[in-house]
Parts: structure tokens; sequence; C-alpha cells
């Protein structure tokens, strides 16, 4: 073997976990979608801290610990031809909702931290988001242009009602009247609508409310800290109200344990006030595949294979995710074709119709005095 092959095969080895695969706890964690921490692919040591033969009742709990993020830039441009948008704001990384299901887990690996138990406790906060944003937009080199909020990890997670950052960024785009379009499971969003209501005046702000079941119960397991399905409810109407752009994203459709639920969430959410819808199917990437068999062992046991039958059937046959573009969001197969048919009828019946159509038009940079003028 030449000495570059073996150097490379080295280089390759030092990236590799020595422990593979960690014995999970027993149990769920209460409060949190994830029960364990599996190893971190970069990372070449793991170190379990869970003792899977501890009692679920002396099980140390797992508290949320925020750290620092001091990152230089806030605007993230974003290449992929299938997410529908090019600009995005993340105040957050890691998210404390806990989905079990997040396609965004494996970008806490990024930063030596897990996948599992970690991506929902290590949070990542970006203080200075605000004045970044303030930096980037007052640039030349910016061209207005529709910015999501977040598009990776949740803008209205629990941390947000009390460190206010998201708000702080809305005031932001608001006073430059530089349009922005949010997704978010929390109806913490409603606390925002002073703010969304002035960019929506002149066609600058779109809400989208994700919902992925309406059965409570089911909710808790899948989504631990995220607002209950009739709160969520009640933020679409009280943004409709305000006369904000409000839709739903039916994501992620699980097939065999939520896709019976598509035209009863369209149907209610439309009640609600939402105008316009969208869905994707489930994904699961690098850990979220095991973190998520894991979890429906845990809870839906009965269902599991069925479950994890239909994803692979969505992924071509074999594999529980699919990463091209075009069919990682939709899939593809029977199972993808009946989703896609329940959504459009869905809709249909319920009346939605297509997502506004955002505008730049009305920005502006200015500051403090300046607006007098």
């Amino acid at each position: 073997m030449p000495n570059r092959t073996r150097k490379n095969q080295r280089r390759k080895n030092a990236f590799k976990p020595l422990i593979k695969e960690t014995l999970p706890p027993p149990a769920p964690v209460h409060g949190r979608g994830a029960s364990w921490s599996p190893a971190n692919r970069f990372e070449a040591l793991h170190v379990e801290t869970a003792d899977p033969d501890w009692p679920e009742e002396e099980r140390p709990a797992v508290r949320t610990q925020f750290y620092r993020d001091f990152t230089k830039t806030i605007i993230t441009r974003n290449d992929s031809p299938d997410v529908g948008f090019e600009f995005s704001i993340n105040p957050y990384r890691g998210c404390e909702h806990g989905c079990i299901y997040c396609y965004a887990r494996p970008t806490h690996e990024y930063l030596g931290f897990s996948a599992g138990l970690d991506f929902e406790s290590k949070i990542m906060v970006k203080t200075d988001a605000p004045e970044l944003l303030d930096a980037e937009l007052s640039s030349s080199r910016w061209k207005p242009q529709v910015i999501v909020m977040s598009g990776v990890t949740d803008p209205y997670q629990p941390a947000e009602r009390r460190l206010q950052i998201t708000r702080r960024c809305l005031e932001v785009l608001a006073r430059f009247r530089n349009p922005v379009a949010i997704i978010t499971k929390n109806r913490l969003v409603a606390r925002d609508i002073d703010l969304l209501g002035e960019l929506a005046s002149r066609d600058g702000a779109a809400v989208n409310i994700s919902v992925t079941s309406l059965d409570p119960d089911l909710q808790r397991l899948l989504e631990p800290r995220t607002s209950p399905p009739p709160a969520r409810l009640e933020a679409i109407s009280q943004l409709h109200t305000a006369g904000i752009p409000v839709g739903v994203m039916v994501a992620p459709v699980i097939p065999g344990l939520t896709d019976h639920e598509v035209p009863a969430i369209l149907a209610a959410c439309a009640d609600a006030g939402a105008q316009f819808a969208g869905y994707t199917v489930i994904r699961l990437p690098w850990a979220v595949a095991p973190l998520f068999e894991h979890w429906l062992e845990e809870h839906f046991p009965d269902r599991k294979e069925k479950v994890l039958g239909r994803i692979r059937h969505l992924r071509g046959g074999e594999k529980l995710n699919d990463s091209q573009w075009a069919t990682r969001m939709r899939g593809q197969g029977i199972f993808a074709d009946q989703i896609a048919a329940l959504f459009e009828v869905g809709c249909r019946r319920a009346g939605i119709g297509s997502r506004p159509k955002l505008s730049a038009a009305a920005f502006r940079r200015t500051h403090g005095q300046m607006e007098l003028l």
C-alpha cells in the first residue's frame, strides 16, 4: 500500500468513534425526545454518562445548559434547490423542543456534542445576533430579499421567552423593512404580532406554524417541549386576525404513524385561519436514524417495523435516509404518492391556497434621526 494511501486511511480512522454503538438507557427521559447520546461521528472518543442499569427514578436529571456563540456573521446562505429559500437566520444552535425526528440534530456534532440529548440540552445562543444583523443589512453588499427564521432550529424555542433574541432580530428587520418568513412549532410567535404586523403591512412577513399531529399525547412524545396542538391552532387564529399571512407546515409526515392525520390537520388549521400549506416527509440523516429507531422501540414497539418499513420504501426500499435533492423532502414510491395525494385533496377540501409572495420593495437603509427626514 503506497504511503499516501496509508496516511489517508489513518486520517479516516482517526475520526471513527472507538465505541460505535452505546447502550441507551432502558426508559425515556422525562421531558426529552432522546433518551441517550449516540457517539459523535467526528470524535475518536465517546463517554457514556448514563448507566443502562440505573432505575429511572435514580437517573440524574438532564438540565439545559446555555453557551454563548461568538459567531461573527448571522445571515446564512443556503444553496439547496429544494428548501424554498436562500437566506436564513438561526439565533440558536441546538433546540430545547427536543423533537426526536429533527433533521438538524447532526449539526451539533460539528460542535463536538452528540446529536442525542446534547442537541436538546446544550444550546448555543447567538447573543449578538441583532447587532450582527443590523451590520449586515446596513452593508451595501446586502441585496434586499426574504430572510427565513430559522430553517434549522426553532427561533421560538423555550429560551426565547426570556432571551428575546428572535424578537430583537425582528425589530431590526422591521426597521429596515426587510421581508421575513418564520417557521415555528411554538405559540410564542404570537407575542411578536406587533412587529410582524408592521412588516406584513408592506407585504414583508409570513408565518408557517408546523403541525405534526393533532393528538396531544403523540405530540408530547414526538416533540416534548413544543406547544400543544390547540395552542398552535390558537396562534394561527391570532396571526390571521392580526392580518399576518399564516400557513401550516405539515411536517414531518411519518408514514404509519401520522400520515393518516394529514387531511384533519389541514382542515383544523384552515378553520383557524391558515391560508397556505406545505409538507415534508420524515428525514433521518446520520445519528437521527438510530435515535428514532430507539424512540419507536420505547413508545411504539408494535408499530416499529411497520413505520421503519414504510420509511425505507420512501427512500428506495433499503435505507432510512436519502439525501438526494428533489426526493429527500417528498420521498418516492407508492407511499410518497399516497401522502402527496392526501395533501393535495386535503388542501382542496379545506380551501387552502398558495403561499403569498413577499416583497422587498419597501426596504430602506436608515438609522436614528434620519427616519425623521
